[in-house]
């Protein structure tokens, strides 16, 4: 027991960028349940953290992922501010459901993303589970696109990006990761029930895809 505690000790001393980088990403999920504003500049902070650990775990895939991720915080941060238009209640963005014309458009762009991506990480670089981790960056590029519009079909993705991604940071033994996404998947689940709430007032649908 008393070996056991000495490494985790030792992991945990070892690895301060995964520790930094987990509890980030845990208060930026928290704070978009709530929607509020401040989880972008806090993701932003977990993005850039991000790219030190997956290079470091030559997930290459994860590694493009969190650059974009870099990016997105940026523009979700403009978007709630100004970007709402006539989807604005009190100069605050409100949440809204995907056209169907605009959920079939984003599925298939990911579903060739996925593919694409993958081959070229397996067949060009030494990348760890090619094909797998272009599932969770490839569909994370989705989520976060529909979190960034405040369209709640986002936590359904998100929700199958979590459980896939808890079973590839187990098998790479990123353990702060690990444990960051298996807390992301019951509150994938909170924050479809909290964005349900906060949109029965208002029922919005995509009006056209952008």
């Amino acid at each position: 027991m008393t070996d056991f505690l000495i490494n985790v000790a030792n992991y945990f001393i070892s690895s301060p960028w995964e520790l930094i980088g987990a509890a980030s990403g845990l208060l930026c999920v928290w704070l978009i349940i709530r929607e509020n504003i401040w989880n972008w500049p806090v993701g932003l902070a977990y993005a850039l953290v991000s790219l030190l650990v997956f290079y470091n775990a030559r997930l290459y895939s994860d590694l493009v992922l969190h650059v974009f991720y870099v990016f997105m915080n940026g523009y979700g941060w403009y978007y709630w501010l100004r970007g709402a238009g006539a989807r604005s209640s009190g100069g605050r963005l409100v949440v809204a459901r995907l056209s169907m014309r605009s959920a079939s458009l984003l599925g298939t762009a990911t579903v060739i993303g996925i593919i694409a991506m993958g081959w070229l990480f397996d067949y060009y670089t030494d990348a760890d589970l090619a094909y797998w981790d272009s599932t969770t960056t490839v569909m994370s590029f989705a989520a976060m696109w529909m979190a960034a519009h405040k369209y709640i079909e986002n936590w359904i993705v998100w929700l199958v990006i979590d459980v896939l991604a808890t079973g590839i940071y187990i098998f790479k033994g990123i353990w702060p990761y690990a444990v960051l996404y298996g807390l992301y998947i019951p509150m994938a689940v909170w924050g479809w029930m909290a964005w349900s709430r906060s949109m029965s007032s208002s029922m919005v649908t995509d009006p056209a895809p952008s």
